[in-house]
């Protein structure tokens, strides 16, 4: 007879411990790093994505309206500029834009005697909801992390920046993207 309750997932050392006896010869160590880097992304991943859901933002306007609000005042970044500091595609660049300026977060304008550039600018509306959005992501995660000290936060922040440099060289791919991003 089938419980009715899933099964309970295995720890990192369980299943570090089961591959290890299975296949003595290949290294295990990576698991109890590996495993619950996953597990933590996906669990952060999901609980940003209920609280922008929440704010009635999807991720790509917020990176955007994001991108603009931390260029400081004026708030404008030609499309160019957007694209390298979004590290997304001029294409996906162009979307968003598109969608934020008919929800009337940001404008689109011409320089004079620039004919090829674009200026998009956060207005009123944007700059208010990516402040509030901010906001409560970041006081979310913040209370996420609250069962760590304060100098413990400090060590691992280093550590994962110290690991996620080594690893991009490893791989030869220095962009930073979202969890499950496909580029």
């Amino acid at each position: 007879m089938a419980s009715e309750y899933p099964p309970t997932q295995s720890s990192a050392q369980d299943i570090a411990d089961a591959w290890a006896r299975e296949l003595p010869d290949v290294p295990v160590s990576s698991i109890g790093v590996v495993t619950p880097l996953w597990q933590l992304a996906k669990l952060f991943g999901d609980d940003r994505r209920r609280v922008l859901t929440g704010a009635g933002v999807d991720p790509a306007t917020l990176d955007l309206l994001s991108v603009l609000r931390r260029a400081g005042a004026p708030y404008t970044l030609t499309t160019r500029e957007l694209s390298r500091r979004a590290l997304v595609t001029a294409g996906a660049i162009s979307q968003r834009v598109a969608r934020a300026e008919a929800d009337g977060l940001v404008t689109r304008t011409r320089p004079q005697g620039r004919p090829r550039t674009v200026d998009v600018a956060l207005t009123p509306a944007g700059h208010a909801l990516v402040e509030s959005t901010v906001g409560r992501v970041l006081t979310r995660e913040s209370a996420l992390l609250a069962a760590l000290p304060p100098d413990q936060q400090s060590q691992l922040a280093a550590l994962l920046t110290a690991l996620l440099d080594t690893v991009q060289q490893a791989v030869g791919d220095t962009r930073v993207s979202q969890v499950g991003d496909e580029s």
